[in-house]
């Protein structure tokens, strides 16, 4: 429970690194600051051999840079977001390239997306680098994908936040809409998640989610969205580490 939101997140190893005894290379985060809740969600690159750390450094960094910003201005116009979201993207990436300087390794080394989304009462800024996606509940309980997996000229083609060009790929928007759930979800997520090649949001997937999330006892409701993460049904359709997290009104 964080006051106006309950929240709750998730990130499980996927059935091939469980095989292969890798660890988990997914992370997540988030923080209420004021009336507004920060999330974010990092994928760390399967080929990179310290993702689980350039993804879990990206998550919580994420939140702490957008949460500093926040406690200074809160921007009142889609260009002061964008430009918020463009620090944050920023800062993140300094973090990261600081802990590969720490471990002596190369930037690449520590590859992680990373999927950031700021919501308020009429509205959510977000901003995305890789796969994934930040879909909205609206005050209607439709559903709309704020962000959505680039579509690359190959399946698996995608952009770090490490990538030299990580601005020039990312997505931004903002959205003056009533809100009232948030789910953020990596890639290993997205075919189930989705209706491909648009990026539409599967009603019948969302919906039951933030049922769960407005409903789960806080002290449990943890490890039953980890358990549901790793059931039959999800791991026989993905086999990649996988990410949710959920926020209600």
């Amino acid at each position: 429970m964080a006051g106006a939101w309950r929240v709750v997140g998730a990130s499980v190893r996927g059935v091939n690194h469980l095989r292969s005894g890798h660890p988990c290379q997914d992370a997540h985060s988030w923080r209420q600051v004021g009336d507004l809740l920060v999330a974010a969600v990092a994928d760390g690159a399967g080929s990179a051999p310290l993702a689980e750390l350039g993804s879990c450094v990206a998550a919580h960094g994420a939140v702490e840079a957008a949460a500093t910003r926040l406690e200074q201005a809160i921007p009142t116009d889609d260009a002061g977001w964008q430009a918020l979201l463009e620090g944050v993207l920023e800062t993140t990436r300094q973090a990261v390239q600081a802990e590969a300087a720490r471990c002596q390794r190369s930037l690449p080394d520590l590859a992680t997306t990373l999927l950031v989304a700021i919501v308020g009462d009429h509205f959510v800024s977000a901003c995305q680098v890789g796969d994934g996606a930040i879909v909205a509940r609206l005050r209607d309980d439709s559903f709309l994908a704020a962000t959505r997996p680039p579509s690359g000229e190959y399946i698996n083609e995608t952009t770090f936040l490490t990538s030299n060009n990580y601005l020039a790929a990312a997505q931004f928007v903002t959205l003056r809409e009533s809100i009232n759930g948030m789910i953020l979800l990596s890639d290993g997520l997205q075919m189930l998640a989705l209706k491909m090649p648009n990026g539409t949001p599967h009603l019948a997937f969302f919906a039951p989610l933030l049922q769960f999330a407005a409903l789960a006892d806080p002290g449990r409701a943890q490890g039953q969205l980890q358990r549901f993460l790793q059931s039959p049904r999800i791991i026989q359709r993905a086999d990649d580490d996988l990410t949710l997290l959920l926020a209600v009104r």
